[in-house]
């Protein structure tokens, strides 16, 4: 990798020097286990319970204050979930298995996947914004915004953020599996200040899994609402600092989804593999090819498979998407995706995994392209 594209990185992680680990496990990871996975920072103290640095904040004489940490899910509501289950039966599996063997397709796939690693190893040189939204609710784009924040933080070594845009009962905290919420993005708008460091800034994050990090829009309170100026103060502040920023926006035309879709270097739009989902979200394409070429030339469509029985032709369907210019890929069915809850890579299928690690790999070189 050049020199030029590891200085501000490095400056930034020094925040966070520390031994690499000698070994890292792949359990939980989203790709497959052959693909080689680069080092990971060790893990730092857990962002909830260590209070951020006093200073002189601008525009007051003293820190603002901090607002209690409360629960993401209650103590009642947690004892309705289940126990988790795999994205595939065990015979599902199996069988999968023994057909790689004997196709001896196994080492052409570790092949591809060692390929899709090296674009998401790619360095950067100013942070990255992704971008990911969809028509209506209920389209998957809080999964999808998962999966590809999840992606990214495994394979990268620079910090990962994924921001809650969406703060109205949104669901993103809860689908990564974080415990407690306190500062959200409105306390860091009126927060951030230049001469903040990665560690300051991270003591108002909730740590995440492998050098992520979230940022929540509020904390489970209806009527908590992120406005477009807010939006974009957290968002100037905060982009030097990771090199990859993956946004869950409202859905459009929400103004906060349009702003943060014009400002993101590379767009995912969430849709589900449904007629009408197929329907709404070719009209949403035919909006954006009216816009300067290369919001669409940007833009990729999450087509999500939500159910065991389909109602379209899902290969026909992204076709159709696609002649709008639009990149397309589709997310297979995972019964540990319809299930809802915190997402852990781990129980995903073979399919979900290799589909998810594909379709970051295009978002980032999209990104990439864009300077």
């Amino acid at each position: 990798m050049p020199n030029a594209d590891h200085h501000w990185q490095g400056d930034l992680l020094r925040d966070l020097k520390g031994p690499v680990p000698a070994g890292t496990s792949d359990s939980g990871a989203p790709a497959a286990p052959e693909t080689p996975r680069p080092a990971v920072p060790p893990a730092r103290p857990e962002p909830e319970t260590r209070a951020p640095a006093a200073r002189a904040w601008p525009g007051s004489p003293t820190p603002p204050p901090t607002p209690d940490s409360l629960p993401v899910l209650d103590e009642a509501m947690a004892a309705v979930a289940r126990r988790p289950v795999r994205g595939e039966p065990v015979a599902v599996r199996a069988a999968r298995a023994v057909r790689r063997i004997v196709s001896g397709s196994a080492a052409r796939e570790v092949a591809a996947l060692t390929g899709t690693a090296e674009v998401l190893q790619q360095p950067v040189t100013t942070g990255r914004q992704i971008a990911v939204t969809s028509i209506r609710g209920g389209a998957g784009k809080t999964t999808v915004t998962a999966l590809l924040g999840t992606t990214y933080a495994h394979y990268r070594q620079d910090p990962v953020l994924l921001v809650e845009a969406d703060p109205a009962l949104g669901s993103l905290p809860l689908r990564l599996g974080a415990d407690a919420l306190r500062w959200t993005t409105a306390d860091l708008a009126d927060i951030a200040a230049p001469q903040m460091s990665l560690l300051d800034v991270t003591g108002y994050l909730v740590q995440l899994p492998d050098n992520a990090w979230l940022l929540p829009g509020s904390q489970g309170r209806i009527g908590a609402m992120v406005d477009t100026v807010t939006y974009e103060r957290v968002m100037v502040a905060l982009r030097r600092y990771f090199g990859v920023t993956v946004v869950d926006c409202e859905t459009l035309p929400a103004e906060v989804a349009r702003v943060a879709l014009s400002a993101a270097q590379a767009r995912v739009l969430a849709a589900p593999a449904t007629l009408d989902g197929v329907t709404s979200t070719y009209a949403v394409l035919q909006w954006l090819r009216a816009l300067p070429r290369h919001v669409i030339e940007g833009t990729v469509v999450a087509l999500s498979v939500t159910t065991p029985r389909l109602g379209i032709d899902v290969g026909a369907a992204a076709e159709r998407l696609a002649t709008t210019g639009a990149r397309v890929h589709v997310l297979p069915y995972d019964r540990h995706l319809a299930a809802g809850g915190p997402l852990r890579t781990g129980l995903l299928s073979r399919p979900a995994r290799l589909a998810a690690t594909r379709l970051a790999a295009e978002v980032f070189e999209l990104s990439q392209k864009r300077r």
